[in-house]
């Protein structure tokens, strides 16, 4: 299979050529914006970010991806050196400058930033921390459901790297990522340590099983907001939701699948491992959860 699709995939935007983006502080074109060599996060991965939506001249969930991003700066010991306002009135100058009012993305990344010797121990950052904020037009296109492969890859213990940290480290992720698409997916499922189904490279995942809809536990995934607004929707909505250990028999025999993420939203999952899922297309518990949180967003 060749015609690889993504959970990130977006309609071709000739504006993004001429995008603004903010480097510490500064709005520059794109062509212009770049970051040190000896910045951190490209040397090392040593830093966290968030991804933002913008729907009707909103940033959707703003104040629960801002707490998350400091949240993770604080795992990390990273001080942003500005505060949750400040942060986002980058946000929001950002978008005034491009002019954007809606179907816009914005990654806002955090680096401990620029060392004064090209080594690993974190006091060679003293210059204070990089932040940066690209944002783009972006309208999701997905010309068919997703097609994911289990990979040997798993999102492993805290210990080793919290799997709740959205840190610029995604070479794991990565990996698991080339993995699926060399066996012909799109994109890669990954287990826990245990071998219970957990999450994919980018998303996390749910099933639905006789109009049941499962997830994992949340102990080895990403703490996703997306995530979170869709098991809050269906309590809500009286369709019945659990956080469960389920395995790839569960998987397989599922009536639906589907992907959450602040990207995509609900992004439906037609093939595993070669097994179709249901009739490989959107069902209607995914379709009925896209409509209800389309109404949360807009709410």
């Amino acid at each position: 299979m060749t015609d690889h699709v993504s959970t990130h995939a977006s309609e071709d935007d000739v504006r993004n050529d001429s995008i603004l983006i903010h480097v510490d502080g500064r709005l520059v074109p794109r062509r212009e914006a770049v970051v040190s060599v000896y910045d951190s996060g490209f040397m090392l991965g040593d830093g966290v970010w968030e991804g933002i939506r913008l729907y009707d001249g909103r940033w959707a969930f703003v104040d629960e991806h801002i707490d998350r991003l400091f949240e993770a700066a604080k795992c990390i010991d990273l001080d942003i050196g500005l505060s949750r306002a400040q942060v986002i009135q980058a946000l929001l100058d950002t978008q005034t400058a491009n002019g954007m009012t809606t179907d816009a993305h914005a990654r806002l990344m955090v680096t401990r930033g620029v060392k004064v010797r090209p080594f690993q121990n974190p006091r060679l950052s003293q210059s204070g921390p990089t932040m940066v904020i690209i944002m783009e037009h972006s309208r999701p296109s997905l010309p068919r459901p997703i097609r994911l492969a289990t990979v040997p890859h798993y999102r492993g213990l805290p210990m080793t790297q919290d799997p709740k940290l959205n840190s610029h480290s995604k070479l794991n992720c990565i990996l698991a990522c080339i993995a699926a698409q060399k066996a012909g997916a799109d994109e890669a499922l990954m287990l826990d340590i245990h071998g219970f189904v957990n999450t994919t490279n980018a998303c996390n995942f749910f099933i639905v099983r006789r109009g049941e809809v499962w997830t994992s536990t949340g102990d080895y995934c990403m703490n996703g907001i997306t995530r979170q607004k869709v098991i809050d929707l269906c309590r809500a909505n009286a369709i019945p939701v659990h956080e469960r250990n389920f395995s790839l028999y569960d998987t397989y025999g599922a009536e639906e699948a589907f992907l959450t993420g602040t990207f995509g939203a609900q992004t439906p999952v037609g093939e595993i491992d070669g097994r179709m899922i249901g009739d490989g297309r959107m069902g209607p518990v995914t379709e009925r959860l896209r409509g209800l949180y389309k109404a949360l967003v807009a709410a």
